[in-house]
């Protein structure tokens, strides 16, 4: 950017996933944007994740957020050619299918009790015996009694997803700026006129959008609303795939295994260190020796990378997505947690309408700040 003062419709603060999707839907509807990332696009919690498409994982069931996370699953899942052809950049999609494994018998009516709270939700599901589990997946340890298979669930290069958003709004005409961390919001009565960067940047705008997930609640101080985000450390490490290659994403003893190509990632740590992103050796060994458990012929193999990002967590582990009162023209879309990548495009779609109506989608209704405010 220049030192000229810029002037945009839609300042958006964030450059993960979530921010980069809000920019892509804004030019579908040639609002122009301003995207503002304090460091590389993607390159926080977006870029770190696994890229797992598996909605059932943070289900109990029934409900406004299920309602969401699938909703979101199944955008997403049909965005991708639109996507890739709009960017140039393949994602990696691809629907591996994932096997929810037990390997103590006592834990049998614990996976059939959480099996029968899925069943509502529409996707297909199928309960294996722990024979019928290898059979579907020969490489499971020989002591793993039972599992649900979910076909449906699927995988993606979250990587690949951040940069075809913001590549694809690029292309569009969206200003998307790497390395412009913002330190002040410029207001007039009740409204954002503007935003200021470290590098004396001012562009001045009609709408600000918060999408800078765990670091969410540091930027809304300057506007003196409290949001309740807060950063969650995961790590995850990588292996190399074994001979027999893994084909379905494994969820078991609280980690999840799953195929990258040659590649299996396996995962993740919640730690609460503030934010600090250090790769802690006896998460990753941690890691490594559950993989093991579930893949014995992991142990012939050895770690190949590790890294960490921080999960923007709200309370309730539900993202906020609202218009922050008593600010006229500022929204909020952050707090997703884990399921960022799974929500990026239901959230883009709706923030977008936020900003062209002025009203919240049903469907998030139930993901404002007023759940967290006194009553």
């Amino acid at each position: 950017m220049t030192k000229n003062m810029q002037t945009t419709d839609v300042v958006i603060i964030g450059g993960g996933v979530i921010g980069c999707s809000i920019a892509y839907f804004l030019r579908k509807k040639h609002i122009d944007v301003v995207l503002l990332e304090r460091g590389e696009i993607g390159d926080q919690a977006s870029g770190a994740a696994a890229g797992l498409l598996a909605p059932l994982g943070p289900l109990s069931g029934p409900g406004a957020f299920a309602d969401l996370v699938l909703a979101g699953f199944a955008s997403l899942s049909s965005l991708v050619p639109e996507l890739e052809d709009s960017s140039g950049i393949r994602m990696s999609y691809e629907q591996t299918g994932a096997l929810r494994t037990i390997r103590n018998p006592k834990r049998i009516a614990h996976l059939q009790k959480r099996l029968k709270s899925w069943q509502p939700l529409g996707l297909q599901l199928y309960w294996l015996s722990g024979e019928e589990a290898r059979m579907q997946e020969p490489l499971l340890a020989p002591d793993i009694c039972a599992a649900v298979y979910a076909p449906e669930e699927a995988q993606i290069q979250a990587s690949g997803v951040v940069q075809a958003f913001a590549r694809a709004a690029q292309l569009s005409g969206a200003h998307i700026y790497p390395h412009q961390e913002v330190n002040a919001i410029l207001t007039e009565n009740t409204r954002v006129t503007g935003v200021r960067t470290i590098q004396g940047e001012t562009i001045a705008c009609t709408q600000l959008i918060i999408a800078c997930g765990a670091w969410a609640a540091q930027c809304s101080t300057w506007l003196n609303i409290p949001l309740p985000i807060t950063p969650l450390h995961g790590q995850i490490i990588s292996l190399q795939q074994p001979a027999q290659h893994l084909k379905h994403i494994i969820f078991g003893e609280a980690a999840y295994i799953t195929p990258k190509g040659t590649t299996l990632l396996v995962g993740a740590t919640k730690e609460e260190r503030g934010f600090d992103k250090t790769i802690n050796a006896e998460s990753s060994i941690r890691l490594y020796e559950t993989a093991q458990r579930l893949i014995p012929s992991l142990s012939e193999g050895k770690i190949q990378m590790a890294w960490s990002g921080l999960r923007p967590r709200t309370p309730d582990s539900h993202p906020i997505v609202d218009f922050l009162a008593p600010w006229e023209n500022v929204l909020v879309a952050a707090g997703h947690n884990s399921v960022g990548i799974i929500l990026s495009a239901i959230t883009g779609q709706c923030v977008v309408e936020m900003v062209a109506t002025g009203h919240r989608q049903p469907i998030m209704q139930p993901f404002g700040i007023e759940r967290f405010l006194p009553a």
